[in-house]
């Protein structure tokens, strides 16, 4: 009877012949039901001296250098990296690529035969003795030892921790091995894409041989099984777990990571759904409060340039209405845009309990329109959180003139990073603006990290309808340069995440289209006496924007209204 798992385990721990024997082999061992093998050791059962031989054939190192260009070179030279740290090895394609390029690189894998080829190929490929030594990530600082400028783990090779233990500890290891400046860089394959929408590869970047076939058996929430073909016919598997985007970015986040971009193959701008593979690179040097500003993340960056724009600028101040500068609730849809927006914040006002010893933070507040007509109202004091420096400097003249600016603080930032200290505030408001971020899931951490226990968060935001397609969403994305949108489901599934179970959503969507026909109806009206300050180009993606923001929502693809959370 063949061996278990356990049992192959148990007897390399013993040191037994079965560890050496294993080595050799040219089959993989997989137990009875390959499904279930989800460990975090069980990887180096899977790199068998048949796989690891074949290894060269799936990667095809030539066609990797071509198409991978000096991307990674790049990101550590422009940070003066001179030491890496090569945690997963593999056949050493990325260590001699190092060496090549000047870098004192220490060459580490948790596979030995992995280790055996990589020595081999490094003196294959340019007569380069790698420094190899074979490591666990969870354990690294016992294995490896020294303090490195990057660490670098590619070639999707996180996937193989299963645990959440085991990733938090394998990334506090490599936290723990850089200089107080330094940098880190994984990569994974876009996991998100496959198990929404299913499989599919450019076949470019990465694996890039052309005869061998690599492609998912099975794949789960917990387990994204690879089969891999070569020439030969001989089959291979591989057992990882399906690390999401978003997911394994906060996971670098809380281990401590400053500024983490993420690039989708290589390119900095791209939809999630695009890419064949995701590279992070996560910068450990920390960022006081007043460095926020540059780490913005290119979601962030994309809006800010927006809205700092002339054509938007002049489009919100002189079309939107100047104030409140967000969806309105409409008594009848000729209504004057003003009146309904400033009724969304009156609505939003009446949810929450407001007293002059209320501290209130607004993320995304344009030109503080609600900040105002709260401080005036019930005499509170607020915060207003936003990106544009052109909309804050209307913000600040707006509340000088109107004798409020002793209540409210205008500070530049961005809701990714809130540049506040933990339990500041009473309530954290927000209207229509966290669509622009590109990492909802970080917005809603930042806003829970600041909120007071037994605070308020009330919002709206124009969402996807629960079980829209991306594909319903399509022309509505681009224009925003975003991916996705939030949901009523996601919203109530993260927020609950976050500690605030108390969640209440007045759906109001049907004052969406109504708001957005109303713009648009202003705009083509008033469109020759504002020729001279928004400019044509603008003004004719903005109408066909508008349009398509009414259709989305009279077609039912989308949703808005107001949401309240508390713990």
């Amino acid at each position: 009877m063949a061996k278990s798992v356990d049992d192959l385990a148990a007897s390399e721990r013993a040191g037994s012949p079965d560890a050496a024997d294993l080595v050799r082999r040219e089959e993989q061992v997989f137990g009875d039901n390959p499904l279930e093998v989800r460990e975090s050791d069980h990887y180096t059962y899977e790199y068998v001296g048949g796989f690891v031989e074949k290894w060269d054939e799936l990667i095809d190192w030539k066609k990797r250098y071509a198409s991978e260009g000096s991307f990674f070179i790049d990101q550590l030279k422009a940070r003066g990296v001179r030491s890496v740290l090569d945690v997963a090895t593999g056949t050493g394609f990325h260590s001699v690529r190092l060496l090549e390029e000047g870098f004192e690189t220490v060459s580490a894998d948790g596979s030995p035969q992995m280790l055996a080829k990589a020595f081999s190929n490094g003196l294959t490929y340019g007569g380069h003795i790698l420094r190899v030594v074979h490591a666990d990530w969870r354990w690294l600082n016992r294995d490896v030892h020294g303090e490195y400028d990057a660490i670098i783990c590619l070639g999707n090779s996180f996937t193989h921790l299963f645990s959440e233990r085991d990733r938090r500890k394998a990334l506090a290891e490599f936290y723990a091995m850089l200089k107080h400046d330094g940098v880190l860089i994984i990569d994974q394959r876009n996991y998100d894409a496959i198990l929404d929408n299913g499989f599919s590869s450019k076949h470019t970047y990465y694996y890039a041989g052309e005869d061998v076939s690599a492609e998912p058996e099975y794949v789960d929430e917990g387990l994204a099984r690879f089969k891999y073909t070569f020439p030969d016919k001989s089959v291979f598997y591989l057992n990882m777990y399906p690390l999401r985007k978003n997911y394994m970015r906060r996971l670098m986040r809380e281990v401590g990571f400053q500024r983490i971009d993420t690039y989708g193959d290589f390119q900095e701008t791209y939809h999630d759904s695009e890419p064949d593979f995701f590279i992070h690179v996560a910068e450990k040097k920390y960022r006081p409060d007043e460095e926020l500003s540059d780490i913005y993340s290119t979601a962030v960056h994309t809006a800010r340039d927006y809205y700092n724009s002339k054509d938007a600028d002049n489009f919100y101040y002189h079309v939107w209405g100047g104030n409140d500068i967000h969806i309105g609730i409409y008594e009848r849809p000729d209504e004057d845009i003003t009146t309904a927006s400033r009724r969304t914040v009156e609505r939003m006002a009446q949810k929450v309990r407001i007293t002059p010893d209320t501290r209130i933070l607004d993320i995304g507040s344009g030109y503080g329109g609600a900040a105002r007509y709260l401080a005036k109202t019930y005499g509170c004091r607020v915060s207003c959180l936003n990106l544009s420096e052109v909309e804050n400097a209307r913000n600040v003249e707006f509340n000088r003139a109107a004798g409020l600016d002793r209540l409210i603080e205008v500070r530049d930032g961005s809701f990714e990073d809130i540049p506040y200290q933990d339990n500041a505030f009473d309530i954290v408001w927000s209207q229509d603006a966290i669509l622009h971020s590109g990492d909802r899931e970080r917005v809603l951490e930042e806003v829970t990290r600041v909120l007071r226990g037994g605070g308020s968060f009330i919002f709206t935001d124009p969402m996807a309808a629960d079980g829209a397609r991306r594909k319903d969403l399509g022309t509505i994305l681009d224009r925003l340069n975003l991916d996705t949108m939030g949901s009523p489901g996601f919203y109530r599934r993260e927020l609950a995440r976050l500690g605030l179970q108390n969640f209440d959503f007045e759906d109001l969507t049907e004052h969406l289209p109504v708001h957005y026909a109303r713009v648009l109806e202003v705009l083509e009206r008033r469109e020759a006496e504002l020729s001279d300050r928004i400019s044509e180009n603008y003004r004719t993606k903005m109408k066909t924007g508008l349009r398509n923001w009414v259709a989305g929502g009279k077609a039912g693809n989308l949703a808005w209204g107001i949401i309240h959370a508390r713990s």
